[in-house]
């Protein structure tokens, strides 16, 4: 794996500024503003995550599909919903700002992606498009209406940071600049580089996610972007995750500078990571 500069299997070896972890509430245009899982039993996703995170449920109301969202003291964490098995297996959708979805599918469309789900109006809080990039990876695009975005970020229990693994790191940073307008870097640490992602023209202070080669993490069988959760305490968080029926995919492990981290999944196969941060370094 990796996450804010160190892969698997070496982690303790590397080093990335702590400085990478910026997602923040302050959405633009390119950054993940939401996020939501589609599961097989939401009624036991609600459990899992309430035990694991301290996340409440609120339906969205009776015309939103059984669509909710998981609330972190009164702050919208994340949304969620049942899904049926012919919509794929549970699994967590990292959404990006647009201003325009109709444009931004189109975009993908051009860069040789797909669209998933076509561009949508969604009661009036904005308008969504379920899209897929060239390795066939999929993500959501967010225009704001109402809506802006998720509540809280980067805070415990709230998303901290996006990896997307992938088989092709200069195939998918040319996709999502030509569909998104993403820049990618090139952030060095000792035995490699570590490929991060910001918004357009926002530089090293707007990072809030990064590119993995597939081949190169043995923890990883599929290409997909993985979300990671702020925590206060990554081996309890572990320990809970597996006291509450989920699976531990990458036990805790430490990656100098940046924090210690975790990959999970819930009882229903949707992955996911947590991590504890490293104090900011002034």
């Amino acid at each position: 794996m990796s996450v804010g500069g160190a892969r698997l299997g070496s982690a303790e070896n590397r080093t990335l500024p702590r400085r990478a972890m910026m997602l923040t509430t302050r959405f633009v245009n390119g950054a993940p503003n939401w996020i939501d899982v589609g599961t097989s039993d939401i009624d036991g996703a609600i459990s899992f995550y309430g035990g694991l995170f301290d996340w409440r449920f609120q339906s969205a109301g009776p015309d939103a599909g059984g669509y909710g969202f998981f609330q972190l003291d009164g702050k919208t964490a994340a949304g969620g919903m049942q899904t049926k098995p012919e919509q794929g297996p549970p699994s967590w959708t990292v959404y990006f700002q647009t201003g325009d979805a109709e444009a931004t599918a189109k975009a993908a469309e051009q860069a040789h992606g797909s669209v998933l789900m076509q561009p949508m109006d969604v009661m009036g809080e904005g308008h969504m498009a379920i899209l897929a990039d060239k390795a066939g990876v999929p993500f959501g695009v967010w225009q704001p209406g109402r809506t802006k975005g998720v509540d809280v970020a980067n805070e415990t229990g709230a998303l901290s940071w996006v990896e997307l693994y992938t088989p092709d790191i200069a195939a998918a940073a040319w996709f999502y600049h030509e569909t998104l307008g993403l820049e990618t870097a090139a952030v060095p640490f000792p035995g490699g580089t570590y490929t991060t992602v910001n918004p357009a023209g926002g530089g090293e202070d707007s990072m809030f996610g990064g590119i993995v080669p597939l081949a190169e993490d043995p923890s990883e069988d599929r290409a997909y972007w993985l979300p990671y959760f702020e925590v206060a305490d990554t081996d309890a968080t572990a320990a809970k995750a597996q006291e509450l029926g989920g699976t531990v995919r990458v036990p805790p492990t430490d990656i100098e500078g940046v924090g210690r981290f975790a990959k999970l999944a819930d009882p229903y196969g949707a992955r996911f990571a947590v991590i504890k941060s490293a104090p900011q370094q002034a």
